[in-house]
């Protein structure tokens, strides 16, 4: 029987409940770190910041250490000084194995008939705190729920969680991780504490990349952390997944627009699209969606970044000025609702890759065949 895929795992790299560090956010874990260490620890915090930062991360560092200590002399007496435990601890051992009985994650289930995890959190999954916040809890006297994305919630599943959290249960924690918090009713946003993880430095990501063994030379180290602009995961993902040659073969067509070779964009298709390929296709979508958003920024006049592929930023000045900056922006946006639909639809992923493509031709001025 084949495992089932997890929303939030980055191919073999560790898991965020697994990893043992997390670097380039003090700031965020000092907050919390002096919240509980002050008795003041909010039932409530909102994890926020792009995609693959270390909200994850931090949720699961923050749950081990409050299970860990329980309270602050406990923590005191332990001379705690940031969120670490040790990884020989029972605890951090228990929420790694997914095991620790005073832990409730919630994220996007799996499908069973569908065969891939479905695509929002259904009530069904938040309504699970109930009878778990209902249970006496173990040692320390926490009980901790971890909604990983919470923006992923469909309408009703915000509802109910928005009733738990307007009357906290005693000893209660949550810990959302929201990547666009904008999507969460203002209620929720309200009831919790707001925290901001801020992009890493490009010396972050360099140590992000070393502690996972990622063997790249230095140019390619530094064009990995140029596309990952600040997110550690997204770095991960681009090395995992073969984000650079993809990256380079995209920018290889789209220099070629209005008039990209048709060969090469069925065979880039063919790749990102194939049965198993999920990560390529994640990868390439982020990618192309990132170099659109490049360019409509350069075409308002923003300063360019250096080139990953020579002429690019060329290509770009030229594809905003002949499309015009209103057309790119709803070319972006048609891309992200095609993608959305796709996935939500499960249509044929090649059918997705070669409409992008058919729109971009669109935009740039000429149709292939035109």
């Amino acid at each position: 029987m084949s495992e089932i895929p997890e929303s939030d795992r980055l191919g073999d790299f560790p898991h965020p409940r697994e990893a043992s560090t997390l670097i380039g956010q003090d700031e965020a874990e000092r907050a919390i770190f002096d919240a509980f260490m002050a008795g003041r620890m909010h039932h409530a915090w909102l994890l926020t910041g792009p995609r693959g930062i270390g909200k994850a991360t931090l949720a699961y560092r923050v749950a081990r250490f409050v299970l860990r200590h329980g309270m602050p002399d406990i923590a005191q007496a332990a001379r705690a000084s940031d969120l670490s435990v040790d990884e020989r601890d029972p605890v951090f051992r228990q929420v790694a194995a997914q095991s620790h009985p005073n832990v409730l994650v919630i994220n996007r289930p799996y499908d069973d008939k569908a065969k891939r995890l479905k695509t929002v959190i259904p009530v069904e999954e938040v309504r699970r705190t109930a009878n778990f916040f209902g249970m006496s809890a173990g040692a320390g006297g926490w009980r901790i729920a971890i909604i990983d994305a919470a923006d992923e919630m469909n309408a009703n599943a915000e509802n109910a969680l928005l009733k738990i959290l307007e009357e906290p249960p005693a000893r209660g924690l949550f810990l959302l991780v929201s990547h666009q918090p904008g999507r969460l009713l203002p209620t929720i946003r309200s009831r919790c504490r707001t925290l901001k993880l801020r992009p890493l430095a490009p010396a972050g990501i360099a140590q992000v990349l070393a502690a996972n063994d990622v063997r790249a030379s230095e140019e390619d180290r530094i064009a990995i952390a140029r596309l990952a602009e600040g997110s550690p995961g997204r770095a991960l993902s681009i090395a995992a997944g073969g984000g650079l040659d993809l990256y380079r073969e995209l920018v290889a067509l789209l220099m070629a627009l209005p008039r990209p070779n048709v060969k090469g964009v069925h065979a880039f298709a063919d790749k990102v699209a194939r049965r198993g390929a999920d990560e390529a296709y994640g990868t390439a979508i982020e990618l192309l969606n990132d170099w659109l958003q490049r360019l409509v920024r350069a075409g308002a006049g923003a300063a360019s970044q250096p080139d990953l592929v020579s002429g690019e930023s060329a290509t770009m000045a030229r594809l905003a000025a002949a499309g015009g900056l209103d057309r790119w922006v709803e070319v972006w946006e048609k891309i992200n609702q095609s993608v959305a639909r796709a996935e939500a639809l499960n249509t044929d992923r090649k059918l997705v890759i070669l409409n992008i493509f058919s729109m971009l031709e669109s935009a740039a001025g000429s149709r292939v065949g035109a």
